[in-house]
């Protein structure tokens, strides 16, 4: 299985999420850990999008989402966290769900990666990578609840859901419960991360081989853009909501408010604006 961050490796992290060291290998270091992380390093698919696709060699992942300040999905940004949370004493493994935000009546792949992490003998989830929202560290248990920056309520529930027994995360954040994700607690090995990422990565079902995403949790709330289009949410409402008109202005947008620099080539190449002529 995949190896915990060094010592120097530790510190660079630690550096990069703007923490001073790791912290103890308990709930309120769990919490403390993911929502730094959370605010650092923005979630994004540019690489995609690009054609480049996704490495998950863990020396890749680190040069991309340490080293040279980018963000990542999912499969990248949940492997950073459990090398964190390995080298920070957590006992911690990957774990694959089912993304339900989709047409009601379709069952997806899994195609989500996150982690879980034992706390006086309980399973937790601990999830850096949901691009969609905020996902708070939580016990794995039958009605268990936390809430995110936002205000937003979440929820564990038990049932049967795309023909299996699971887990189901919902959320709330005002209008009513909505299911997020699904998942088991059946072990996940490398290979299974690197079925589920390839296909997430280049199949034309998925929203990531579609949409240019980035996204970035705030101390009160989430930034989100989709294309062209951006919107921020602060204590449960959206406060702000633009479209990029040029290349020049969606890139400032990009590094301004989720601290992701692409040069003008990259940004060329993504084809979000027809070339002037």
């Amino acid at each position: 299985m995949i190896a915990a961050l060094d010592n120097g490796e530790s510190a660079a992290y630690c550096a990069r999420i703007g923490l001073a060291a790791l912290p103890a290998a308990d709930a309120e270091g769990l919490a403390l850990i993911q929502r730094a992380h959370r605010l650092a390093i923005p979630f994004e698919n540019l690489d995609i999008m690009l054609g480049r696709g996704i490495d998950l060699a863990p020396d890749s992942v680190f040069a991309k989402l340490v080293t040279a300040r980018r963000g990542g999905y999912c499969f990248e940004q949940n492997q950073l966290f459990l090398r964190a949370l390995l080298a920070a004493g957590f006992a911690a493994r990957p774990l694959l769900a089912r993304v339900w935000l989709i047409p009601t009546g379709t069952t997806p792949p899994r195609t989500h990666s996150f982690n879980l992490v034992e706390l006086g003998g309980r399973p937790w989830i601990a999830d850096a990578g949901f691009g969609g929202a905020f996902t708070p560290p939580m016990p794995i248990g039958d009605g268990a609840e936390a809430s995110s920056p936002d205000g937003a309520r979440h929820r564990l529930s038990a049932r049967v859901i795309g023909g299996e027994s699971a887990w189901i995360l919902e959320r709330h954040d005002g209008n009513g419960w909505a299911d997020q994700y699904s998942f088991t607690l059946a072990p996940v090995v490398p290979a299974d991360l690197e079925m589920a990422n390839h296909w997430t990565a280049t199949a034309p079902a998925s929203r990531f081989t579609r949409l240019h995403i980035a996204s970035r949790v705030t101390e009160t709330g989430f930034l989100s853009l989709t294309d062209r289009s951006f919107t921020e949410r602060a204590d449960g409402r959206i406060v702000d909501q633009a479209e990029a008109g040029d290349a020049a202005g969606w890139s400032r947008l990009l590094a301004d408010r989720f601290g992701i620099a692409l040069d003008p080539t990259a940004v060329a190449g993504l084809g979000l604006f027809a070339l002037s002529r």
